[in-house]
């Protein structure tokens, strides 16, 4: 396979916390340190196995850190705790333009129907337009963070003119079912968990509002150190791909048990998911760059940043 190249801290430390066997390893070591979230592609590869015997075949190990979320997880990469790591749009470009130093390694294809803007089943609002001067939850610095933000001005609703509410999930999942935010912009599973347990209705997903790939990143000293076992990593990330998308069923039940999350409400949330792992191609680098400028024109990063800038090409 050929890759191109081209918000945080007492959050991360309370994760890294969770994957303490990854700190651990000595800088002599080979190997190559992974994080993870509860759901996506990078925990059912965990889970198989098969990524063991082809670092193995290499000379590497492998070791393994739970996050909450994405920006923690970026965190802990820009902080050398970890080589490797998964998230959504917005956490890349958050991180970049704090000066973390990360680099995009490949990505997913758009997911558009995995994140939505939630509301009661009894709530008066209809549309995200009506959203105007309410209270909207939804974690900094995450893909639904940008998702809430672009529905929101897409309905006509300017920056200024509805309340953030920033909350980690199950924070959010807590104010969102005792009343205390109008909506909630959130990604699978926990979108489908909250539809299926926590009357929620769908306001507008992100379908026609902004494309919610999967970004798989490194720092930038591991795509030096470790390129040959990230190139391992991401053709087994493939290959689970793949599984999943043959038998969301059978990944759902194997997800079930790390997640505390019911194999019915993962195999809803992986029909949403897209599939395949890929490199960064100028079009997948042009949206990113058009989340940053948004950011920077809402003053919510303090910079301009240039994506391309941080794109890693395997070999080069």
């Amino acid at each position: 396979m050929s890759f191109t190249r081209r918000g945080f801290g007492a959050l991360a430390l309370g994760a890294l916390a969770l994957g303490s066997t990854a700190l651990s390893a000595s800088a002599e070591d080979k190997v190559i340190r992974i994080g993870y979230q509860k759901y996506g592609n990078v925990i059912l590869l965990k889970a198989k196995g098969t990524l063991e015997p082809k670092l193995e075949a290499i000379g590497y190990k492998v070791t393994w850190a739970e996050f909450p979320f994405g920006p923690p997880l970026l965190e802990a990469i820009n902080a050398g705790a970890i080589d490797f790591g998964h998230t959504g749009e917005a956490p890349p470009v958050f991180a970049q333009a704090a000066g973390s130093a990360i680099v995009y390694v490949a990505h997913e294809p758009p997911a558009p129907g995995g994140e939505a803007i939630l509301v009661p089943k009894d709530s008066p609002i209809k549309s995200v337009a009506e959203l105007k001067g309410k209270k909207v939850a939804y974690a900094k610095g995450s893909n639904a963070n940008y998702f809430a933000v672009k529905a929101l001005e897409k309905a006509g609703v300017k920056y200024a003119e509805f309340e953030p509410v920033h909350l980690a999930p199950a924070d959010a999942r807590a104010a969102f079912e005792s009343g205390k935010v109008d909506a909630w912009s959130i990604w699978d599973p926990f979108y489908a968990s909250a539809e299926a347990t926590a009357n929620a209705r769908v306001l507008q997903d992100g379908t026609g509002v902004v494309s919610n790939h999967q970004f798989y990143l490194a720092g930038r000293s591991a795509v030096e150190k470790h390129a040959k076992a990230i190139e391992v990593v991401l053709a087994e990330l493939n290959a689970v791909n793949e599984w999943v998308r043959q038998d969301p069923k059978a990944a759902a039940e194997q997800l079930a048990p790390g997640t505390g999350v019911p194999a019915a409400i993962l195999e809803t949330a992986l029909k949403r998911q897209s599939y395949g792992v890929k490199p960064l191609d100028a079009k997948v680098i042009e949206e990113q760059q058009k989340i940053g400028d948004l950011f920077h024109s809402l003053g919510l990063i303090p910079k301009t940043i240039k994506v391309d800038e941080i794109v890693w090409r395997a070999g080069s």
